[in-house]
């Protein structure tokens, strides 16, 4: 009989605008990265993506350059995200490269995160999509149950 554990990771959103002087405004939406049903049995990693969306708008032409900044989580350690199911925890990791060798954070504890820019036109919105890499490790002993993290973005400009 193969036990199966369902776990679901959440991006929440979050928008925070900085306007010296400029006539600009960016907002971002994100995809969850979903690792759908975990089997503890196995010890291979169970590989997913999410997506972080940027658009900005300018009424006046004029270059952005922002960042894209994840926070880390419930667990509040780069090293170790951790999704909650109570007091249950079960280990992943948000990467931005498909290799997944380099953690998404806000550029502490040895994360990156994009950096991007662009020049804005009149009243024309640039959108630009980032793509997360979740990994969630194989052969860890854990609850059945959902488990859960919410992961702030932070887009600076």
């Amino acid at each position: 009989m193969k036990i199966v554990f369902r776990s679901c990771l959440l991006m929440w959103l979050a928008l925070f605008t900085l306007n010296a002087g400029a006539q600009s405004i960016c907002s971002v939406s994100s995809t969850g990265v979903n690792f759908g049903t975990y089997d503890p049995k196995s010890s291979a990693n169970v590989d997913v993506t999410g997506t972080v969306t940027v658009t900005c708008q300018a009424t006046v032409s004029l270059g952005i350059l922002y960042t894209v900044k994840l926070s880390a989580g419930s667990s509040g350690a780069f090293s170790q995200r951790k999704m909650l199911n109570g007091a249950a925890t079960l280990n992943y990791q948000v990467y931005t490269n498909s290799a997944r060798t380099t953690v998404w954070g806000d550029g502490s504890s040895s994360t990156t995160y994009p950096t991007d820019g662009y020049l804005l036109q009149v009243l024309t919105p640039v959108t630009n999509t980032y793509t997360a890499y979740g990994r969630l490790t194989g052969s860890q002993n854990v609850i059945a149950g959902s488990y859960i993290d919410t992961l702030t973005v932070l887009v600076t400009y």
